[in-house]
């Protein structure tokens, strides 16, 4: 089907094919809908671009607007589209199951949440083997400091700067990104220690991370043995001999951080400091709400590529490939800790959302998902490092199968983050070529690339053409 719009920016890249056609769009006016918008939603809800997007439909990896333009989708809705859009067999299982029977909840038992808790924790290695779902990972997160710091009876939660856990009152104490801090008392009993960002930090350089594309910087490592990560482990011991009491409740820490930029650690990072959290009765929390779901290619779950088991995970987001629900994962003995008294959650582990986990999971297995998200993320990172190479202002490129960060700089010698209009610009180019990214990092400075993982090396192709074509306009704007 050939598009019916022009691209405002002229670009030699050529949109793969697809044959799905949408349906015709039948509902208020762009204006009006701007209109609603104002008046009637929270203006804590921002939208993306100088000129909003209207999405009417989607379909695997790409979203239509109102007016039938076609987009190719690298942020799937926050990486939470993770099978694609409207994925066939997640669809139609969804359709039985809404004619059979939506909610009971918990009281009773049906089949849905036997079922999906049995497929689901089979893909987690011993002692992880109890579930609790829930419908957010924000909900998830705040239960699993809950579950800690009443197994551990302590109280004191450790987390990365930089690192995203929610926006409930209770994550916001571990959430370490200005931008979602309200001037309001939280945190209490929650401490942020230094990040191990081998590009952005103090310590880093070019053999650190778990990634096909390393940084820029020199290593000062002898054979056998990373500086950067010594380094940052002495940091974390000092935040332990420092700023929290002698035994801790636990440690909570994405595998790649996601809103911060997929920002990585170095090697054997995590295996440290699990250690060392667990010598002081602490438990360890991996929040796998982007990082999960084979996404980065090489495992299932981003805490296997750290060589670690956690002690409980927390997943959302890739889950339901867009419908609300989460979970928590963890040990028998710690689930054992929230059954002392009553722990209730109403729509958690619904009919309809296991469901939807369940058929997730078969659609990940049955299309090859996680292969295809090691295959074509590598690809795409290859492909991304040598625009690096090309502009100074692509500073850094990194990240594992489908979860990629490119942070933009205005030289890489200073590191200093793109100023917000010109990244704003680069952004803009690309969504009118038809190209949707998302954004991260402390200042807004990183390109987020999370597709839904159905994406092929020829969608690769394109989004790189444009993104290219992007920069170079950057270019000659800035000569």
């Amino acid at each position: 089907r050939q598009q019916k719009w022009k691209s405002s920016v002229f670009t030699q890249a050529k949109m793969p094919p697809c044959d799905f056609v949408p349906e015709k769009y039948e509902s208020y006016p762009y204006e009006h809908m701007q209109k609603i918008r104002e008046q009637n939603i929270a203006p804590s809800l921002r939208t993306y671009y100088k000129k909003p997007l209207l999405l009417h439909q989607g379909h695997m990896q790409w979203l239509f607007d109102y007016e039938g333009r076609r987009y190719l989708d690298l942020f799937a809705g926050i990486v939470t589209v993770s099978v694609g859009h409207c994925h066939p067999k997640v669809t139609m299982a969804t359709q039985k199951q809404l004619a059979r029977l939506w909610h009971t909840t918990n009281i009773y038992m049906y089949p849905a949440i036997h079922e999906y808790a049995e497929k689901l924790t089979s893909l987690f290695p011993d002692p992880l083997k109890v579930v609790y779902l829930t419908n957010s990972g924000s909900e998830a997160n705040d239960l699993a400091m809950f579950m800690a710091r009443l197994h551990t009876r302590n109280f004191d939660i450790i987390s990365l700067r930089g690192g995203y856990h929610g926006g409930s009152p209770y994550t916001l104490g571990l959430t370490s990104l200005t931008p979602y801090k309200h001037g309001v008392a939280n945190g209490f009993g929650c401490t942020a220690t230094m990040l191990p960002d081998v590009f952005r930090g103090p310590w880093g350089g070019s053999h650190c991370r778990d990634s096909p594309v390393q940084t820029v910087r020199k290593c000062s490592c002898t054979e056998g043995a990373c500086h950067a990560k010594d380094q940052y482990i002495e940091q974390f011991k000092d935040t332990l001999n420092t700023s929290v009491p002698k035994t801790v409740a636990g440690f909570i820490a994405e595998p790649i951080q996601g809103v911060n930029g997929a920002v990585q650690y170095p090697r054997n990072f995590l295996k440290e400091a699990y250690q060392l959290i667990r010598e002081r009765g602490g438990l360890c929390i991996s929040d796998e709400v982007q990082t999960g779901f084979g996404r980065t290619g090489s495992h299932f779950w981003g805490f296997q590529t750290h060589g670690v088991v956690p002690d409980i995970v927390t997943l959302a987001k890739g889950i339901g490939n867009g419908f609300p629900m989460a979970s928590v994962v963890t040990t028998k003995e710690i689930a054992n800790s929230l059954a002392q008294n009553l722990h209730f959650n109403t729509f958690g582990g619904n009919p309809l959302a296991c469901v939807v986990g369940a058929a997730v999971l078969d659609a990940i297995e049955e299309d090859g998902l996680q292969k295809n998200s090691e295959d074509v993320g590598t690809y795409m990172l290859l492909e991304l490092a040598k625009l690096r190479d090309k502009f100074e202002i692509v500073g850094d490129v990194r990240g594992k199968g489908l979860m990629i960060g490119v942070e933009m700089v205005t030289d890489k010698d200073s590191r200093r983050p793109l100023p917000a209009e010109e990244i704003n610009q680069i952004w803009e180019d690309c969504k009118d070529m038809g190209v949707l990214i998302g954004r991260g990092g402390l200042y807004s400075q990183t390109f987020r690339i999370k597709p839904p993982m159905c994406i092929t090396k020829r969608d690769v192709d394109f989004a790189v053409e444009v993104f290219h074509t992007a920069l170079q306009r950057h270019m000659e704007r800035a000569a």
